[in-house]
């Protein structure tokens, strides 16, 4: 049985025990933080597979993880302002998909080895743009949150962004990004349908390893202390950068 799951995944043993692996670490950290999922895996996973075959796999992973996290983001989260940014990442996602299908992958992998390493970085430092707290910060948000989802499905991240710049409550923080990212995952299915990256092998890849993501969320969720909520960003960010930045000069070696 595991071998015809392999036949059908494409992958190899080892290939599937390691993103076995990583998909259960990020869905730790994705359980207490409320975010990272994706970016953990694309930073790990890329020496595996390709930008353009990890983003349709993440998407079934942040489905997942968002199905048993949603309840809590549609009580806390503001809604109004999570619409206003699905909005606008479902207008994004297009343009970077477009980007990741038609570029060569060593320069996909670059892009999103990059982009993650930035976003953590600008989080890290706790950057606050005025202009974000304005209507057109918020469209705009979410449009770079789409583009970044079609280039390395870390749209959440910029989303952080914007709800950094909010001076919102870590709690309030963790459920909108929650609330957002389950709904810009429905919309983005059909982009994904359409660019046809969404395939027969991506998705038994995702749905595959959706099982060891769920118990890394259910995991992180019971590690979730609201007294140590100040201390799961910078763990989180600096793991991704520590993990970005690895993968980067090993495929920049390669």
């Amino acid at each position: 049985m595991f071998e015809s799951l392999l036949t059908a995944t494409d992958l190899t043993g080892q290939e599937f025990l390691i993103l076995t692996i990583i998909v259960v670490v990020a869905g730790i950290v994705r359980g207490f933080s409320g975010f990272a999922l994706s970016a953990i895996v694309m930073s790990s996973a890329i020496i595996i597979l390709p930008p353009v075959q990890l983003i349709p796999i993440c998407w079934w992973l942040e489905m997942s993880a968002s199905i048993l996290m949603a309840k809590g983001g549609w009580q806390e989260a503001d809604r109004g302002v999570v619409l206003g940014l699905v909005i606008g990442s479902t207008i994004g996602v297009p343009f970077g998909l477009l980007l990741t299908t038609s570029i060569p992958v060593e320069t996909s992998q670059l892009i999103a080895l990059t982009l993650i390493i930035i976003l953590a970085i600008t989080q890290l430092a706790k950057i606050r743009l005025a202009f974000l707290a304005t209507k057109p910060g918020l469209y705009g948000s979410g449009f770079a949150a789409g583009v970044a989802t079609g280039l390395a499905s870390v749209g959440g991240m910029v989303i952080a962004i914007y709800v950094l710049s909010q001076d919102t409550a870590a709690a309030k923080m963790r459920a909108a990004l929650v609330l957002f990212l389950f709904i810009s995952s429905l919309t983005s299915m059909i982009t994904l349908l359409w660019f046809g990256v969404m395939d027969s092998t991506a998705a038994l890849r995702g749905l595959s390893l959706a099982i060891p993501t769920t118990i890394g969320v259910m995991l992180g969720q019971r590690l979730f202390i609201p007294k140590f909520a100040a201390y799961y960003r910078p763990f989180c960010l600096s793991l991704l950068c520590a993990l970005a930045g690895a993968a980067l000069i090993r495929t920049q070696l390669a």
